[in-house]
Parts: C-alpha cells; sequence; structure tokens
C-alpha cells in the first residue's frame, strides 16, 4: 500500500450513551465482526469518545484498560468516565472490514462514586488493568476488577474525588514470591503493565494528617479465597493462601465521627 492510500472500512454499531453528573465505568463486551488487519490496525476495534460541548465541560475519560486511551480492541474493555453537573453523552463507535456488516455491541454502565450506607464523605476509584465491572447488587458496590471472573490484576491506581488531595493517599502492591512495591501517591500506577505479573495483595493508607479524621477500609477479592475481611489504615490485605492472585479492590474513604456526633456513654 502506497504511503497516503486511502482504505475503507466499516462503521458495524453505535452506540450513545447519556450519563448523569458522577463517576462511571463503562464496559465494553467483546466486539464481533470479523478478523482482520489494515494497514497493521486489527479489526474489529472500537472507540469510546465524548462529544464536544459547547461550555467546554463535557464528560471526561479518566482512565481505560486494558488498553490506554479511547481505542477497545476485540475483547472489549472498561473506560473511568467522569461526568461534570447537568451530564453528557458517550458515544461508542465499533469499526470492522468494508463488506462487514453491522454487529451487536454490550454495554454495562455502573456508577462508581456516591454515598454508602448515608455515611461516607469521601471516595476512591481504583482501576484496575486486568479490565473491571461493578455489580449494582449492595454487597458488592464498588468493587473494581473482574470480581468472581479469576482475571488478575497486575497494577492499579486510587484517585480520590473529593476532600482529600491525590498526594494525601498512599498505596502499594504486593508481588509473588514474597515481591512488594514501594509506596505510591495516588495517580500513580502501582504494580507492573505486560510482565504477566499478578499483585497478591495491597495495602492503602493516608497521610498522618488525616489519620484522625479519616479511615480509609479496603478489602480485596483473590482467585482461591475469594472476599477478604476488611483491612483499613496500611494494613496488608493478603489471601491466606500463597502467591493467591487478586481479581478485584473495593477502597472506601470514611469520615470518622466528632465528638459532638457520637452518642452519649450509656448510664
Amino acid at each position: 500500500m502506497a504511503d497516503g492510500e486511502v482504505q475503507p472500512v466499516a462503521v458495524t454499531a453505535v452506540r450513545m450513551v447519556a450519563v448523569d453528573e458522577g463517576l462511571y465505568a463503562l464496559r465494553i463486551g467483546e466486539i464481533g465482526g470479523d478478523a482482520g488487519a489494515i494497514s497493521g490496525m486489527e479489526f474489529p476495534v472500537a472507540q469510546v469518545a465524548t462529544p464536544f460541548a459547547e461550555d467546554g465541560n463535557g464528560p471526561e475519560i479518566v482512565a481505560s484498560f486494558p488498553r490506554r486511551g479511547p481505542w477497545l480492541g476485540r475483547e472489549g474493555g472498561t473506560v473511568i468516565i467522569r461526568s461534570p453537573a447537568g451530564g453528557g453523552h458517550v458515544i461508542v463507535t465499533a469499526y470492522g472490514p468494508a463488506e462487514q456488516s453491522a454487529v451487536p455491541l454490550a454495554l454495562d454502565l455502573r456508577r462508581l462514586d456516591g454515598p454508602v450506607a448515608g455515611i461516607e464523605k469521601a471516595a476512591a476509584a481504583a482501576a484496575a488493568t486486568s479490565g473491571g465491572s461493578v455489580s449494582a447488587e449492595s454487597q458488592t458496590r464498588g468493587w473494581v476488577g473482574a470480581l468472581g471472573r479469576k482475571l488478575q490484576i497486575e497494577a492499579f491506581s486510587i484517585r480520590p474525588l473529593e476532600a482529600i488531595a491525590p498526594a494525601d493517599i498512599e498505596f502499594k502492591g504486593f508481588l509473588p514470591r514474597g515481591g512488594e512495591t514501594q509506596w505510591v501517591q495516588g495517580g500513580a500506577l502501582c504494580g507492573t503493565r505486560g510482565r504477566r505479573l499478578p499483585l497478591i495483595g495491597f495495602a492503602v493508607r493516608l497521610g498522618s494528617h488525616l489519620s484522625g479524621r479519616f479511615d480509609v477500609i479496603y478489602q480485596g477479592s483473590f482467585f482461591t479465597e475469594g472476599i477478604s475481611t476488611p483491612h483499613r489504615n496500611g494494613q496488608p490485605c493478603r489471601a491466606a493462601a500463597p502467591d493467591d492472585p487478586l481479581e478485584a479492590i473495593n477502597v472506601r474513604i470514611l469520615e470518622r465521627a466528632t465528638e459532638h456526633e457520637r452518642p452519649p456513654a450509656a448510664d
């Protein structure tokens, strides 16, 4: 093919998703259609985009996995979307070879933020490189990763949504055979990419100047052991079985009750 030659492709599916204000995980299922390559680009693929907003304040894609950026391969993936006050729309477009007919496109939108049991004052959004989904059921609300699907997490990142600055939260990961990462601050990636090296645990803590005001509580779901008991404030969250891979995490940041909010002691 000569440089600059235009190659025809087909739009095989288009979906527009309305999102209210908040933080969301949009899961795109496996993309159907014939496999192939055009100019070295493998098909089918999908692109997640946010339409232009006149006021410049439309929804924003803040993370994606298993790939970076707005493009997803045949296996699909998950994008994390922050939508401003007033909400907006997200468009998912699938592409294939020029002769490809329309294909189904499975989408699952789940909200990540919002109060849990009316007591959360701050929240953390975590993006796991294995791809993720969040159950709508109350007992699994807030889980990020492939809960119950045994898809290992190799890296994750946590970004506070409100009340806490990224530099005020730190986290680390535990690796097989006794390895572990350094503590990293909010917004940074913790773990590895492309090495097929699973995390077998993690820990999260807040800066010492916030330890009297907030608790950070977290759980992990593991291949063999399943969901762990809650851990908090820097405690290692690992399975009892050696090198049991981590498949999903749940992180909550709760504001402690002040003295005047606590109920009086019983006589």
